[in-house]
């Protein structure tokens, strides 16, 4: 990590901004004390396993309008309210 003054990142910001986007991280200071630091966002959890090789990214486009959607057998409020019951019911004992 590089410690720069502001001033060098007012003067040369398109060039540090190029060195962040390579994953360099800088130090910003004002006055010789550290008020910001300028680093490359944070992958997400999907380009994490990108770049780990994990998965990769699909090759073709899909139709998934062909799929009907599931009937639930229940309706799914009834549920819900059957599970918070089951749940206040271990608590009022």
């Amino acid at each position: 990590m590089r410690t720069i003054p502001h001033r060098e990142l007012r003067n040369n910001s398109s060039k540090i901004l190029e060195e962040v986007s390579n994953g360099e991280t800088f130090e910003i200071t004002n006055h010789g004390k550290v008020v910001a630091i300028l680093s490359p966002p944070a992958l997400t959890p999907y380009e994490q396993l990108l770049a780990a090789g994990k998965v990769q990214r699909g090759t073709q486009r899909r139709n998934f309008s062909s799929i009907k959607p599931a009937i639930a057998e229940r309706d799914p409020l009834d549920v819900l309210n059957e599970m918070r019951g089951q749940r206040d019911a271990m608590f009022d004992e």
